[in-house]
C-alpha cells in the first residue's frame, strides 16, 4: 500500500529537548564487530525509570547539545527499539536531537558512529562501502539483544531502523534494497558535480567504473520490522526487483517539497524509488531542506562555517525554522512507528 502524508507545520505541543529539564536517559558503550579493527562507539537513549544526573550530549562549536540523565535507570517493561544510522560526517552527537525526541515518546534509540563516515573521519572512498555500515547496525543490535541489563527491556517484535541521508541508504539496504553500480555510474555521469553526492565522491577520487563490492552487497537483516529513511541517498542505483520484494513497512521522509538536491529526489521525476516500493509511506516535511535534519546551530555558527570554508549547514531559508522542522519530523516518524 502506498500513501502520502504531508506533515503540516503542526508543531502540535511537542518540544524538542534542548537544555531543558531532561525527560530521557542516555548511556554510552562500545561495540565489538568482526568486520571492524576497532571498537564502535555507541549510545542508547531511552525513557527514564529513575533519574541520575543531567548532562549535555552532542555539544560542539557548531551545534547545540541535548540534556539527558546519564546512565539513568530503565523503566519497567519492554519498549520498542530504533537503531539509527547517521548521515555522512555525523555521529552519536549529531543524532542526539531526534534520538532524544523519539525516546521521549516511549522508545529506546540505539545510536553509533560508523567508522570512515563519521565526524572527523569521513572518507569519500569509505562512503561507498555501504555494507560495512549495515554490518555496524547488525552488530549494535546483537550487542543490546545480548546485554543482560538492556535486553529484557526490548520488545523484539518492534525493532525499527532509521537513517538519514547516507544513513537512509544504509537502512534501505537493511530492508533488502540492492544497488546497481552501473546505474550509479550513469547517474554521476549525467549530473556530474551538480549532484552533491557525486561531487563529494569525485573529490576523493572514487572510481565509478570500479565501485567496491560493499556498495552493492546484500545487507538485509530480518530482525528489523520496519524502516524509516530520511532523504536517502544512492536511490538512483536502486534495483526495482529488490525494492519490490521489500515486505516490511517503509517510511521515506523527504525534507521539503522543492527537491533541490538531485541525490534525494525519490519521486518519479527523480530516482523513482517511491514507485518501486510496494509498502511505503512517503512523508513530506514542508519548509525544510536536507540540512534541516541536522541539530540546532549555535549563534554565530553560520559565520564560523563560512570562515572555515565549510558547507553552509546552518543556513536555513528566510522564514524557515529548524526547530519547527525538527518537531514536524519527529511527529511524523513517531506516528508511523506508532509511538
Amino acid at each position: 500500500m502506498k500513501s502520502l502524508f504531508a506533515t503540516a507545520a503542526l508543531v502540535i505541543s511537542f518540544t524538542v529537548p534542548a537544555l531543558a529539564d531532561p525527560d530521557v536517559g542516555f548511556d554510552r558503550f562500545d561495540i565489538r564487530a568482526d568486520h571492524r579493527s576497532d571498537l564502535i562507539a555507541a549510545g542508547l537513549w531511552y525513557p527514564v525509570g529513575r533519574t541520575t544526573y543531567a548532562a549535555p550530549v552532542g555539544d560542539s562549536v557548531v551545534f547545540e547539545p541535548v540534556e539527558a540523565y546519564i546512565g539513568a535507570g530503565f523503566p519497567d517493561g519492554e519498549l520498542p527499539l530504533i537503531v539509527v544510522s547517521h548521515g555522512s560526517g555525523s555521529g552519536v552527537g549529531g543524532t542526539a536531537w531526534f534520538a532524544a525526541g523519539l525516546a521521549a515518546r516511549g522508545t529506546m534509540v540505539l545510536v553509533m558512529n560508523h567508522p570512515g563516515t563519521t565526524t572527523g573521519d569521513s572518507s569519500p572512498r569509505r562512503t561507498v562501502r555501504l555494507s560495512e555500515r549495515a554490518a555496524d547496525m547488525s552488530a549494535a543490535l546483537d550487542h543490546v539483544l545480548t546485554d543482560p541489563q538492556i535486553a529484557p527491556h526490548i520488545d523484539r517484535e518492534r525493532i525499527a531502523a532509521l537513517g538519514f541521508s547516507l544513513g537512509g541508504s544504509t537502512v534501505m539496504g537493511i530492508a533488502g534494497l540492492r544497488l546497481e553500480p552501473e546505474a550509479y555510474r550513469d547517474y554521476c555521469e549525467r549530473f556530474g558535480e551538480t549532484a552533491q553526492d557525486c561531487l563529494f565522491l569525485m573529490r576523493g577520487g572514487v572510481d565509478f567504473e570500479n565501485l567496491p563490492p560493499e556498495f552493492s552487497a546484500e545487507m538485509s537483516d530480518p530482525r528489523f520490522t520496519s524502516v524509516v529513511a530520511v532523504d536517502p541517498g544512492f536511490t538512483y542505483a536502486a534495483t526495482p526487483e529488490s525494492a519490490a520484494e521489500i515486505d516490511i513497512p517503509v517510511q521515506v521522509v523527504s525534507l521539503g517539497d522543492s527537491f533541490t538536491w538531485f541525490a534525494t529526489d525519490v519521486r518519479a521525476e527523480g530516482s523513482g524509488l517511491i514507485e518501486m516500493l510496494s509498502n511505503v509511506e512517503h512523508t513530506i516535511v514542508p519548509n525544510a531542506h536536507h540540512f534541516s535534519f541536522l541539530p540546532i546551530c549555535k549563534e554565530n555558527a553560520a559565520q564560523l562555517l563560512v570562515e572555515e570554508g565549510e558547507d553552509p549547514i546552518c543556513d536555513d531559508p528566510e522564514g524557515w525554522d529548524r526547530a519547527t522542522a525538527h518537531a514536524a519530523s519527529i511527529e511524523a516518524i513517531a506516528r508511523f512507528l506508532k509511538l
